[in-house]
Parts: C-alpha cells; sequence; structure tokens
C-alpha cells in the first residue's frame, strides 16, 4: 500500500449515519488517509435526517485502497440497485481491504462477494447472510482475508480502530482511540439481544418488524439474481 492511503465510503438513500460517521471519525485520523464519500449519483444523500452533500459519483472513482460500505434500513433498496451493486464490484476487485458496518455486509453479500466468507451484521438481520452463502458471525468486528466487517453501528469504531490497527500499527490505533476517547461505559446493559431484557428486546423486535418481511424479500431476490455458481470472491 502507498503512503498515500485511499478510502472509499459508498452511501446510498436510508443509510444510517453512524454507520458512516464513526468509522470516519476514526479512519480520518489514519495517517495517510485520503476519504472519498461517494454514492451512485453523487450530490446529496439523506441519512436518518441528516444530509450529507458534495458527494462523488461512484464512477468517477478510478480505485481505493479500503472500500467500507455502512449499512441502514436503505440497505432494503440498495440490495436491488443494480448500478450501485456493479460500481461496489468493481471498487472492490482491485482493495486491499472490503469492509462494512452493520448491515452494510448485505450489500457486499448482494453484490457476490461473501460466499463463503465470515461475516459480522446488526443482530437482527445477520441470520440473512446466509442466503447469499455467507456464514454469519456474532462477533463486533468479523475477518476473513481482505474482507473485514463490523456489527450493528456502534461496532463501526470497533471496526475501524482493529484496522488501524492492521494498517499502522496498535499504537497508532490505541492513540487515536484516546484522542477521541472511546472509553465505552454504558448505562445500561443491553446493547446485545442475549443482555437486554425480554420486554426490551420485544419491543425492538416489534419495530424492526415492521420492514423485514420486505428486507427478507429484497435479500431472497438479490440473492436469486446472484445465481448458483454466480458469486464472486476473490
Amino acid at each position: 500500500m502507498t503512503d498515500q492511503i485511499r478510502i472509499v465510503f459508498a452511501l446510498f438513500p436510508g443509510v444510517t449515519h453512524l454507520d458512516f460517521t464513526g468509522p470516519h471519525q476514526i479512519l480520518a485520523r489514519l495517517p495517510g488517509a485520503k476519504i472519498t464519500v461517494g454514492s451512485l449519483e453523487g450530490g446529496e444523500v439523506e441519512a436518518d435526517g441528516l444530509i450529507f452533500a458534495h458527494l462523488t459519483r461512484l464512477d468517477q472513482i478510478e480505485a481505493c485502497d479500503i472500500l467500507c460500505i455502512p449499512g441502514g434500513f436503505g440497505t432494503t433498496q440498495a440490495m436491488g440497485d443494480a448500478a450501485f451493486l456493479d460500481q461496489i464490484k468493481r471498487l472492490a476487485w482491485s482493495a486491499r481491504y472490503v469492509t462494512s458496518v452493520c448491515t452494510g455486509s448485505l450489500v457486499l453479500a448482494a453484490a457476490g462477494l461473501l460466499e463463503g466468507k465470515r461475516a459480522a451484521c446488526h443482530w437482527a438481520w445477520r441470520d440473512q447472510l446466509a442466503l447469499f452463502g455467507a456464514i454469519p458471525d456474532e462477533s463486533r468486528v468479523a475477518r476473513d482475508g481482505r474482507f473485514v466487517t463490523g456489527g450493528g453501528v456502534t461496532a463501526g469504531v470497533d471496526f475501524a480502530l482493529t484496522l488501524v490497527a492492521e494498517i499502522a500499527g496498535p499504537g497508532v490505533a490505541q492513540a487515536i482511540q484516546l484522542a477521541v476517547e472511546y472509553a465505552p461505559d454504558p448505562p445500561f446493559q443491553s446493547g446485545r439481544p442475549e443482555l437486554a431484557p425480554p420486554e426490551v428486546l420485544a419491543r425492538v423486535r416489534r419495530i424492526y418488524d415492521n420492514g423485514m418481511d420486505e428486507r427478507v424479500a429484497a435479500a431472497v431476490a438479490a440473492a436469486a439474481k446472484l445465481g448458483k455458481g454466480a458469486l464472486e470472491t476473490a
């Protein structure tokens, strides 16, 4: 890898902004980092009420060293967007690291990149990775070759620090962690389904159930488009 590390975040409408801004905050401090934030059409993308502007068209980005796909409720549409997936596949082909946060791994899977690979995802949708021949992993950060995937939302910070440690060494990663004062001490121990009180888990599941059928249908359709033996791994 050259002294300059080209990092691309590929956004789509309905992305979860912390999936993007969490790792962006960490990776922006990586020595030599040159970050480009792109989307299919460029311009603006709305994310949970925030608008990210001045994005680069993905087809204008020649290549990158690190490709990161955040997740979000817009994943349902992104999995079926052939033009978006084509750009993800193109950029992933030569990237040293192909990465994701939360349900961004479903986008990588829909692009045909995760067959036989262990991958993390948000707990509520993790099992859908199996539809694409990927191996769902419950870890906060899963590594399989050049594929590094983070779990749900806040796991993006863990993922980014893990990647920084591999590229620049643990000392640099720890310095960045200290600089952003990343010392998790949550007020409640309910950040994972196995830890949350049953009534809290049930409440969140009801919220997610509103779009679950549509998400599953989108995943099934995206997996079907790949076809048996058509998945691309590298």
